[in-house]
């Protein structure tokens, strides 16, 4: 997905599969703003994504301890 880097405005790209963290919900679930973060937690990009692109992830916790 083409997009521009959040604080530059520099063109990027964002491969598929790139994770990113859901933090607003439009339209009742059918829209989402979508923030991708490098390791330092800082936004590199912020992108508004119909449900239809976005894919589920779960976290796999069965090798935990509680």
């Amino acid at each position: 997905m083409k997009t521009t880097q959040f604080m530059t405005d520099q063109k990027i790209i964002l491969p598929r599969g790139q994770v990113g963290t859901v933090v607003e919900i439009y339209n009742q679930g059918k829209a989402f703003e979508v923030e991708f973060a490098n390791k330092n937690g800082q936004t590199y990009a912020l992108v508004s994504l119909e449900l239809e692109k976005l894919m589920l992830l779960y976290t796999d916790c069965s090798n935990l301890t509680f």
